[in-house]
């Protein structure tokens, strides 16, 4: 019975001529061309995952650190894209819905935070301005204090009671 542990030897074959030769041979005997592995032999194995394909594009040195935001898109296809331009420059990242959006995860609406490692941040920002899709001049939006959206929520509520109120005494 075989062994099924060790790994079947690939059929060479010269690209030149066409010949098959034995797994041993490096060069063809009849022309001297470098073989090759059998084009069956290739359509064998599986195909690439995009998620491998995209894994492989990353460069180990962009991708070390806590996250930063470094742009926002104002949907999700925006944010993809912006993803897509960071990728082909090796830079990791991650899409984040942006705070105090009040939309179901499985729409794509909704503005998103496009997040990268610290180490990646500066090629980031570059690939980011070079292809103009942040603005330079303008710095980052900081968020809302949150005492100062407690303030504006309770002021709400107090012109909201006001007009009942008065609708109120009006119609006694």
């Amino acid at each position: 019975m075989p062994d099924l542990r060790q790994p079947i030897p690939a059929p060479l074959v010269c690209p030149g001529c066409g010949d098959r030769a034995a797994p041993s041979e490096r060069f063809c005997d009849a022309c001297g061309l470098p073989l090759v592995v059998s084009p069956e032999r290739l359509a064998v194995t599986p195909p690439v995952s995009d998620r491998h394909r995209w894994a492989r594009q990353i460069k180990p040195q962009l991708a070390e650190g806590e996250l930063v935001k470094v742009a926002r898109a104002a949907n999700q296809t925006e944010a993809e894209f912006i993803q897509g331009l960071l990728l082909e420059e090796g830079v990791p990242s991650l899409l984040r819905r942006s705070a105090g959006f009040d939309v179901p995860d499985m729409l794509a609406a909704g503005p998103r935070d496009v997040m990268v490692p610290e180490s990646g941040a500066a090629t980031a920002r570059e690939v980011l301005l070079e292809a103009e899709v942040v603005d330079d001049a303008a710095p980052p939006r900081a968020a809302t204090p949150p005492a100062r959206l407690l303030a504006g929520l309770v002021a709400a509520l107090a012109v909201g009671a006001l007009v009942i109120w008065l609708a109120w005494l009006l119609m006694q």
